[in-house]
Formats: structure tokens, C-alpha cells, sequence
């Protein structure tokens, strides 16, 4: 297998540095009123005419479970997937709800992202086995140019990485699920020094778990934790047990947080807590796997890359079934 630039990579997802180069086109924009929210484009019509749908038996490096305990990984069945880039999945608890973000073509730049109608996050639901219809989640008002990514669902809570206008860069928001839809969208930034990238909150609300190359750090990415308390959450510590030379990121603990997984090097790796620490991580999926979601029935949901060469060809969401 040919080695990939990581940087190019972690593009798919727009929250993995291409939002740098938003602020300068968002913040020349002001907030516009509130309008009625428009009848939601296709994602499917925004895919390019030439886009290739990849296949298991045409990828030329399929993600493998190099373990004991799960069946090898298969792209979700339904309609979740597409010729262009799922990416950034999150899977409920009770496996029946998925959130992830699409984009449909992972090789343009992100300043056509932001006003192609589509790129954003999305819902589906599990009905007998395939994942069926697929919507957008709308988390701004008509009108009003935004770039959401990076979801996290607590509860009826969902946080998220947005560039919008009337905004500066890149911030955390959040909004609550009421009467039937997401609503109620506001500002959740962390600490500025934090620098949190994208992030886990454990079901009990208390420990956050998220990735950031701040100083300190063991080298490139590492992950953090961060613990609520009195309404606060506290200065970051590093996770020494975990973190290498090498980048580590995309952290997301199991629904009841014994286990933390997260990415590595084109691969999906897992800790397990031992008492009160983390112990030595283990390589779970490999290769070109990244961004893993566990459901309570130890079910591995992650984004698998596609590529001929060096060239990006398309991302799809994949699952390990635990046995």
C-alpha cells in the first residue's frame, strides 16, 4: 500500500483543518433574519456526474479486524452510503440512530462546501436491518451561511464544531432536541486554551475526552481529558497511557466507558480502563479506518477511505459487528 499524506486523510472531515481557511469568508458576512427553512436539496444531486461508487470487492485495501471477538467489517446496509463521503459517524447507544457528516466530493475545496446546499450533518435510523431514509440536520436558519461538523449526541443534546457568520473562526455550539426537531442552537465553546477538537462526553456528563496538539502534549495529536466540576470543566490532562510520538485522535468511549477508542495512523485502536487508568491500547481495524462509535452491544461503527494511489476516491461508513 502506497503511504498517504495523513493531512490529506483527515480531510474528508471539515472540521480537521480545512475550517482555517473559512473565517475570512464567513466573518465578511452578517447574520441575517430568521426564515422559513427551504425544502432540503438531495444530497445524491450534489454528487459529481463522474463520482465512482466503491465496493468491497473493488477496494484495494479493505479495513480488516486484526482481533478476536468481531466479524469483519462491512459497509452499512441501506441508504447510508454513497459516491461521495460519509464521514464522522455517531451511533446512539441502542444502535437504532446514526449522525454523520457528507460532503459529495471529499476533493473540493471547503469554501464550495459551505454553499453547496448538502454539505452538513445527517440522520438515519435503523429499521429491520438497514439503515433507511436519510435527512439533513438543520442546525441554522435559511439563509444564513454555516458549516457544521463533529457531532456528538447526549441525550437530547447535540454538540457540534461550526463555522458560521457572526463568527470569528471556528466554535462549539450546541442545541437541544424539542418538539420534534434540533432548535435552540447556541455558542458552547470550551476555554480558548483547551484548544478542543472533536470531542466524547461520558454518559454521566462528567468527563470530557477530546484531541488538540496543545503544548504539553506528547507529540502531534493527543488526547485529552477534561473533568466537570462545580459547572467547570478543569485544566486538561494529558493521557500519557495512551498517546505517542504519533498522532492520536477522534477519542470515543464505549456507552459504559470501559473502553476509549480512537484513531492512530490510518487505524482504529482501543484501551481498556484498568481501575481508574487507561490501559495499553491494542490495534482493532486496519487499514485506512478512522473515527470509531461504539453502541452498547459493542458494535464498531467507523468511516473507511477509499484511494487509488495517493488520489481520494470517496469515504463510506463501515461496521464491525461485535459477536
Amino acid at each position: 500500500m502506497m503511504e498517504h499524506n495523513p493531512n490529506r486523510i483527515t480531510r474528508t472531515n471539515i472540521f480537521r483543518w480545512t475550517c482555517l481557511f473559512l473565517p475570512a469568508l464567513l466573518a465578511a458576512c452578517q447574520l441575517m433574519a430568521p426564515a422559513p427553512q427551504p425544502t432540503p436539496i438531495p444530497r445524491e444531486e450534489k454528487i459529481p456526474a463522474g463520482a465512482v461508487k466503491m465496493e468491497p470487492s473493488t477496494d484495494l485495501n479493505p479495513p480488516q479486524v486484526l482481533v478476536a471477538g468481531y466479524a469483519q467489517p462491512v459497509p452499512l446496509p441501506g441508504a447510508v452510503n454513497t459516491a461521495g463521503a460519509e464521514d464522522s459517524p455517531f451511533i446512539t447507544p441502542d444502535g437504532s440512530t446514526l449522525y454523520f457528516f457528507f460532503t459529495p466530493d471529499m476533493n473540493i475545496p471547503v469554501e464550495q462546501q459551505v454553499g453547496d446546499g448538502v454539505t452538513g450533518i445527517y440522520i438515519a435510523h435503523l429499521d429491520q436491518g438497514q439503515w433507511g431514509q436519510v435527512r439533513r440536520v438543520l442546525l441554522q436558519d435559511s439563509g444564513v451561511l454555516s458549516l457544521d461538523g463533529c457531532e456528538f449526541v447526549l441525550g437530547n443534546e447535540i454538540w457540534f464544531c461550526s463555522a458560521r457568520e457572526g463568527y470569528t473562526g471556528l466554535h462549539w455550539f450546541k442545541a437541544e432536541y424539542t418538539d420534534g426537531a434540533w432548535q435552540n442552537w447556541q455558542l458552547a465553546d470550551f476555554p480558548a486554551g483547551y484548544q478542543v477538537g472533536e470531542l466524547h462526553i461520558s454518559a454521566d456528563g462528567r468527563e470530557l475526552y477530546y484531541h488538540a496538539d496543545r503544548p504539553g502534549g506528547v507529540g502531534g495529536l493527543d488526547i485529552w481529558r477534561s473533568d466537570l466540576v462545580d459547572g467547570a470543566w478543569q485544566e486538561p490532562v494529558n493521557l500519557t497511557s495512551i498517546n505517542t510520538p504519533d498522532s492520536e485522535g477522534w477519542p470515543a468511549l464505549s456507552p459504559d466507558g470501559s473502553e476509549l477508542w480512537f484513531s492512530r495512523n490510518y487505524a482504529i485502536w482501543r484501551s481498556v480502563k484498568v481501575g481508574d487508568e487507561w490501559g495499553p491500547p491494542q490495534k482493532v481495524i486496519s487499514p485506512l479506518a478512522g473515527e470509531p462509535t461504539i453502541d452498547q452491544a459493542g458494535n464498531v461503527y467507523f468511516v473507511h477511505h477509499f484511494y487509488n494511489g495517493d488520489q481520494a476516491i470517496e469515504a463510506d461508513l463501515y461496521v464491525a459487528y461485535r459477536k
